[in-house]
């Protein structure tokens, strides 16, 4: 009998756990912290990107970039348009508008400081919170190109 409580125990004790750990490990999964994106053409690193939610919606600030030797070491955004153009990439808002959606963030825009381009975009977390893929695309998400970002912190 004495075996038999212990056993019983134990499982109420586990079920116990799983039940206070569950939510917990469910709310780790967000794309709230700071990225890492990487050039498409030579899989070297390009920045450090920090997603932040504000009032349910998600954005993404430079917060430091890695330029290539013999590039501008404080780049600006000569081909944006509007209030970016001729602004400092680094500490520039380039994602903005996305929510959660499912197992997505969608809704959103996403801008590429290099060609001044506006374009719609969906994330989704990948490998358990690791890595975020990154879809910016025109009209329908079909036409597009996508990122792997991988988390720093």
């Amino acid at each position: 009998m004495n075996t038999i409580n212990r056993r019983f125990a134990r499982i109420i004790n586990a079920i116990i756990l799983l039940i206070v750990i569950s939510p917990l490990a469910a709310a780790e999964l967000s794309p709230v912290g700071l990225w890492k994106t990487i050039d498409d053409n030579s899989g070297q690193p390009r920045g450090l990107v920090r997603i932040r939610e504000i009032n349910g919606r998600f954005e993404g600030r430079i917060e430091k970039i890695f330029p290539k030797p013999g590039d501008d070491p404080a780049p600006k955004c000569d081909k944006c348009d509007g209030t970016r153009y001729n602004q400092a990439v680094l500490g520039m808002t380039i994602l903005s508008g996305l929510t959660k959606q499912g197992e997505e963030y969608q809704g959103g825009e996403i801008l590429d400081p290099e060609t001044g381009k506006i374009y719609r975009v969906k994330m989704k977390l990948a490998e358990g919170g690791k890595k975020l893929e990154v879809r910016g695309f025109i009209g329908v998400s079909l036409f597009g190109r996508s990122q792997i970002w991988l988390r720093e912190e």
